[in-house]
């Protein structure tokens, strides 16, 4: 009798340890998947943290040059336009950094700021800056905390392979903080001017 007692005990912790390995494969699988999908929704460009137009862009502090660090609700009562770009010193970005540059007092008319923002570091910026004698800052989001926010992330083909990089974007904030218009897929030449114009209409 105390045999079967003991067979039977064996068998019910034989088949409820069956059952737990069970739970913790499908567990397991469920968070790897969870883990591969957030990984997709990043590197595939999803809306992770996408602001839509009309929506108020929550406050942030980043560190920016001149040893600044710029919140947005230090900027409350002006315009700001983001302008995220690629990287710092290649042809593109210093084309539209002097666009912007050279556009600085109609901003300034305007009531707004005018921001550029990447990957690089400060030091980087800084250097830029000083070079190219932009006459607004740039903000530097190497963990891409603000690349995120506004979804610039996207995957690009680069000499035949896919590497994860800024797209041209800007983004225009009104003085309450609310997003008012976005451009995607920025192609530089003419650019300045279309955003100038937007202005007109706030």
């Amino acid at each position: 009798m105390r045999e079967n007692s003991s067979n039977y005990a064996y068998s019910v912790l034989l088949h409820h340890t069956k059952i737990v390995r069970i739970f913790d494969a499908v567990f397991e699988r469920l968070e790897i998947r969870r883990v591969v999908t957030k990984k997709q929704s990043i590197d595939e460009g999803g809306n992770v943290g996408k602001i839509a137009v009309g929506e108020r862009v929550p406050d942030f502090t980043a560190t920016a040059t001149g040893e600044k660090s710029i919140s947005l609700s230090d900027l409350a009562g002006q315009n700001v336009v983001f302008y995220f770009y690629p990287k710092d010193s290649t042809p593109g970005c210093t084309q539209e950094g002097l666009d912007f540059s050279a556009n600085h007092q109609k901003f300034k008319r305007r009531n707004t700021v005018v921001l550029g923002v990447s990957r690089d570091n400060i030091k980087s910026h800084e250097n830029f800056k000083r070079k190219q004698a932009f006459k607004f800052d740039l903000v530097s989001d190497p963990d891409e905390s603000l690349c995120t926010m506004f979804d610039v992330i996207k995957m690009k083909n680069m000499y035949g392979k896919k590497v994860r990089g800024i797209e041209r974007s800007t983004f225009l904030v009104d003085a309450q903080g609310i997003l008012r218009r976005e451009w995607r897929k920025v192609k530089v030449k003419g650019h300045v001017d279309e955003v100038l114009d937007a202005l007109k209409e706030l």
